[in-house]
């Protein structure tokens, strides 16, 4: 898959800050290599510094299965727009009733 900016919402902004929620089915080392955010072609505008805290589906976003979620640090953003998060801090979801 690739990025999807109708799975993309604005959480809050403060102090020039965002912090973001990315739903996808794309593992989470799909979602940090750079290029895969992208301010000059996506629509985005993230910042250095803005958060991204990205679900991963395992079946159908929003109605099916919820694989892992974590945190993405926005690195970088070029000149030209392309956006590189840092690796993720994940964590796996578990349901024990």
């Amino acid at each position: 898959m690739a990025y999807d900016g109708s799975n993309l919402a604005l959480i809050s902004s403060v102090n020039g800050y965002g912090f973001y929620r990315y739903d996808t089915m794309d593992a989470h080392t799909a979602v940090d290599a750079a290029t895969y955010f992208n301010n000059a072609d996506d629509d985005t505008n993230f910042e250095i510094g803005d958060i991204i805290y990205v679900v991963v589906w395992a079946t159908a976003i929003r109605t099916g299965t919820i694989s892992t979620y974590g945190t993405h640090i926005v690195n970088a953003v070029s000149a030209a727009g392309v956006v590189d998060t840092s690796n993720v801090t994940v964590n796996v979801v578990t349901d024990s009733d």
